[in-house]
């Protein structure tokens, strides 16, 4: 498939498993990154139709770099965190968020939700 991923997760581990799990279904164009300042830099350059979004991550906080990705992209972004009171949900989506995976997930999962935002 052509869409653009970004993956953003400080755990290098799930972002692998994430990106193999993509791969599997098709999907070539996938970039990681593993801090908040890194995801607003590639997501400006790579310009993804779909982010993959970690809530702790080791510099800024993934609803910081939702909301700065917000002032210059409309892509899909995709909360993956091991938060998972309904406060926290409600923060992610409220902040930008298009939808909000909790930790731990079903891999099949979170391939059919990029496939739905998409």
């Amino acid at each position: 498939m052509d869409s653009k991923i970004l993956l953003v997760d400080d755990e290098k581990d799930i972002a692998d498993l994430i990106e193999e799990v993509l791969r599997q279904d098709s999907f070539e164009n996938i970039k990681k990154v593993y801090t908040g300042m890194d995801a607003v830099q590639v997501c400006r350059e790579y310009q993804p139709d779909v982010v993959v979004l970690d809530i702790m991550l080791p510099d800024i906080d993934g609803i910081e770099v939702c909301k700065q990705i917000r002032e210059f992209s409309f892509c899909s972004i995709l909360f993956l965190s091991s938060k998972n009171d309904d406060i926290d949900k409600i923060l992610g989506l409220s902040c930008g968020g298009d939808d909000y995976i909790t930790k731990p997930f079903d891999l099949r999962e979170v391939n059919m939700r990029v496939q739905a935002v998409l």
